[in-house]
């Protein structure tokens, strides 16, 4: 499964973005997909999960500006994002799992680059 990343961007603080991201690649199905972020110097960490019923969770860190949504239809997850800030600045990774063929895998998309200006 290969997932394509959209949306990244510069952007001044207070301001919003909107992530897209495709899943494709042969027969699949996904059980979540989420965005994961790196900052530069460190630890890649999670934004925000969904599960193709609808349960999300967001980190603290995003919670109230930041939401995670999904189309089961299109196999894509989008993360909006509002009332950026300066650490907010990232390169922002999708992640899917789910199984294909009977067996699960756990996919990573290239990442897109958000830069937030203060």
């Amino acid at each position: 499964v290969q997932l394509q990343a959209s949306g990244g961007g510069l952007v001044q603080a207070g301001g919003s973005l909107r992530l897209s991201c495709v899943a494709s690649g042969g027969v699949f199905s996904i059980n979540a997909m989420a965005w994961f972020r790196q900052a530069p110097g460190k630890q890649r960490e999670l934004v925000a999960i969904i599960t193709t019923g609808g349960s999300t969770k967001h980190a603290d860190s995003v919670k109230g500006r930041f939401t995670i949504s999904i189309d089961n239809i299109k196999n894509t997850a989008y993360l909006q994002m509002n009332s950026l800030k300066f650490e907010d600045t990232a390169v922002y990774y999708c992640n899917v799992k789910g199984t294909s063929r009977g067996l699960p895998y756990d996919s990573w998309g290239q990442g897109t680059l958000v830069t937030v200006s203060s």
